[in-house]
């Protein structure tokens, strides 16, 4: 720095002390958001600095630079941030590090911190956030990734595309399946001439609107009414069909195309003052909704097509029509390696759903890591085929998957208006408050409160759902703090009653006439949502192993008597003489979902319980059954879950859960909690058991204390054999592993082998 002639000490002083102050020089920096993610807007921080990405370490990161992160990203507000790489660790340097912001910033490099590239972090410490999913007004967000985040459809010269109904009965119909094709080209709103339309165009098109198939329409009538409204002197139809920029003069598609923007297009004729549309009308296209989106359905589920047909599922997705791809081979649910995964494949799974084509085809298991067989690998379709066992693909232990690489699919869905058929009123955020919903009340639609009664966490997920909110984390009877909407006060919905599936809380089963003894008010029911919620799936491998009996002395059972966890015949023995038989097993609970596992009640209301001196954070976390092959219950156990923790998370993740000196309780996305075979209350007390065959089962999380994005895979079951002196576990399996012809011909021949019918 150059000293300005005549310049005292002092001054230069001072100046030194602007040029280096604990608040950063701001410099020109941008940032982006990787790793796996959902919806747009959450992900890895990254900041490119002096030509270079590099992350930001999650020392000192809090709410406040999370804000400042999301504006300068183009969001309107952050929801929350992340620690520990939850979005898998970066590469490069760790640009920032103990960032501190007043949250008023308008970039993350007028924030204070310890210096560009001045930091003693690693990259499993790097901080990710995530942003409301509205942006700010002619915000342009820089979320872009460096990561292969699967292939996205570009918006290029055909951004948007509609169906205008025509007629009476497809105004009428929702979601709308058949009209006018309308194309949306530069911010314009285009008809698309029918010279030279083929069904390959109306697949493409039915495709993009949430529809697996496009039907075969009788165009005649149409022409009739376009050649009636052309001669109306009232209409302006025949002045805007001269223009050529009332049309999109051709579109040729093969038909395998996610997207229009796709297809070879011809905006404008070829040839100069040539008419786009010269003796054509607007093309027409009519569509076949999927099995879940038909009139008065909402439950079904797509029929597998025959011949190569291999059945699929998505797991894990925030949203309908997304997941993870989950495929029914050999008898067991798989998933499927990302290698060659693109949105032709995704494709071919989203309309074997019965959804439309795929908006994204995601890799790198960003909709969760599965648990169990990888089925396929270098999936390779053309488009056409009806199921995704008729493309062409090889064995996935021939190429050394893992399930970090398990794809995942967003789908097109039909626009079927549900979200505003219910509203959240009187919360602190959009994301909670009490359910309010229109239904027809005497011939009119009224909105109205749902009765409390009964409400539970399958309503509260549909709910959810239906608002695209996500998953419930809460469901609520009582909803005293929150005022609902002073148009809404009257119960208009009681005895709600949702399978969990459904679309929509209006195609749940609920009373006739509204039943509601507590009349509604503070009793009404209520929702808290969020985007990401985790996922309990038991070990079944690791039972089957481990199980053993042990003839365990009375006096060492002291403890576990307390804790109920002995059969109630043990109360009438003479302590401490005598033993109990166990059934002992490890067991070991993945987090498969998208959101870390804690506990419902915090720290302050954990249980303390003196003999074994420890904390209980959930009073009942798995259930243990021995069940007759008929089902009847003939010995239980339970454990609670007195340490919840990362035992082990895989390579790359770090554990962030501990109980050690009264630790925060939990299980971290990825990782899992083990509880030995050793320790109290891990068996089932089977001394009054006699000999014989048996289903052993275990339930996680079975009165559903804390949400879970899918309940199904909860219950573990394996088939018992004891002679009076051994047990032999096999066929160990959770709920949702097989396919039902597999469960049912084990069940079948468990009984045949034991004379029961």
């Amino acid at each position: 720095m150059v000293m300005p002639a005549g310049a005292s000490p002092i001054l230069l002083v001072m100046l030194l002390c602007q040029v280096a102050p604990s608040k950063q020089d701001p410099a020109p920096v941008q940032l982006r958001l990787a790793g796996p993610r959902g919806p747009a807007g959450e992900g890895r921080l990254e900041v490119l600095y002096q030509g270079r990405w590099g992350t930001v370490c999650d020392d000192g990161f809090d709410f406040h630079v999370a804000t400042v992160a999301c504006r300068q990203l183009g969001y309107t507000a952050a929801i929350t941030w992340t620690h520990s790489a939850t979005y898998g660790q970066g590469e490069g340097p760790i640009w920032l590090d103990n960032v501190r912001c007043g949250g008023s910033e308008s970039s993350l490099a007028e924030c204070v911190h310890n210096g560009w590239g001045t930091s003693d972090c690693h990259h499993g410490e790097d901080a990710g956030v995530v942003c409301s999913g509205q942006r700010l007004p002619g915000g342009s967000p820089q979320a872009i990734s460096s990561d292969h985040l699967g292939e996205q459809v570009p918006g290029l010269s055909l951004e948007e595309v509609r169906l205008k109904p025509i007629l009476a009965r497809a105004k009428l119909s929702m979601p709308v399946m058949e009209g006018a094709v309308e194309v949306k080209h530069n911010g314009h709103w285009r008809q698309v001439c029918n010279a030279g339309w083929t069904r390959n165009n109306s697949r493409v098109v039915c495709g993009m609107l949430g529809f697996p198939q496009e039907k075969h329409l009788d165009t005649r009538f149409y022409q009739k009414l376009w050649n009636k409204k052309l001669k109306d002197p009232n209409s302006n139809l025949k002045t805007l069909s001269q223009k050529n920029s009332f049309w999109v003069h051709r579109v040729r598609c093969r038909g395998t195309e996610p997207h229009l923007s796709r297809c070879p297009t011809e905006v404008s004729p070829p040839a100069p003052r040539q008419h786009a549309c010269p003796r054509g009308m607007h093309a027409i296209v009519s569509c076949l909704p999927g099995p879940a989106f038909q009139k008065g359905t909402g439950k079904g589920r797509s029929k597998t097509p025959p011949g190569k047909a291999l059945p699929v599922r998505l797991r894990a997705g925030t949203h309908t029509g997304e997941g993870r791809v989950e495929v029914l081979r050999h008898g067991q649910w798989g998933t499927v390696c990302d290698k060659q995964w693109d949105l032709a494949a995704a494709s071919v799974v989203c309309r074997q759903l019965g959804y439309g084509t795929a908006k994204q085809a995601l890799l790198g298991a960003q909709m969760g890591q599965g648990l169990g067989p990888i089925h396929m690998s270098e999936v390779r379709c053309t488009g056409h085929e009806r199921s995704l066992g008729e493309c062409h693909f090889q064995d996935a232990e021939q190429s050394g998957c893992r399930h970090e690489a398990d794809a995942a699919v967003r789908c097109h869905i039909p626009n079927m208006d549900f979200k505003s058929q219910v509203r959240l009123a009187g919360g602190r955020s959009p994301d909670e408050g009490v359910v309010e919903v229109l239904v027809p009340v005497q011939g009119q639609l009224q909105w109205g409160a749902v009765c409390g009664a009964q409400w539970g966490l399958n309503e509260a997920m549909v709910v959810c759902r239906q608002l695209g909110l996500g998953f419930a984390s809460h469901a609520l009877q009582e909803t005293w703090y929150w005022a609902g909407s002073p148009d809404a006060s009257q119960v208009v919905m009681s005895g709600v009653r949702c399978a969990g599936t459904e679309l929509a809380l209006q195609q749940c089963q609920r009373h006739g006439p509204i039943h509601c003894p507590s009349g509604g008010g503070r009793f009404s029911a209520g929702v808290t949502c969020t985007a990401h919620a985790p996922d309990l799936v038991m070990n079944a491998q690791l039972v089957q192993e481990t199980a053993y009996l042990e003839d365990r002395p009375l006096e060492l059972l002291y403890c576990a008597h307390e804790e109920r966890c002995l059969s109630r015949s043990a109360d009438h023995m003479q302590w401490p003489y005598g033993h109990r038989r166990l059934l002992r097993f490890s067991s070991q609970i993945h987090n498969l979902g998208r959101a870390d596992f804690r506990p419902r009640m915090g720290r302050h209301a954990w249980t303390w319980h003196q003999c074994h001196r420890h904390f209980h954070s959930i009073e009942v976390f798995t259930h243990y059954d021995l069940l007759t092959l008929n089902g009847s219950k003939v010995a239980e156990g339970h454990k609670a879950s007195f340490c919840l923790e990362d035992t082990s998370c895989p390579e790359g993740l770090q554990r962030r859960f501990a109980c050690a000196n009264f630790g925060e309780q939990g299980v971290s996305v990825g990782c899992w909690d083990t509880y030995r075979h050793d320790i109290d209350c891990q068996w089932i007390d089977i001394t009054d058991v006699p000999p014989g065959s048996y289903t052993f089962q275990v339930v996680v999380n079975p009165k559903h204390e804390v949400a879970e994005s899918d309940f199904s895979n909860n219950v573990m079951r394996c088939q018992c054999k004891y002679d009076g002196q051994r047990v032999w576990m096999h066929g160990c399996h959770t709920s949702d592993a097989y396919g039902a012809d597999v469960v049912n011909d084990l069940e079948r021949r468990e009984r045949l082998a034991n004379n029961l019918v």
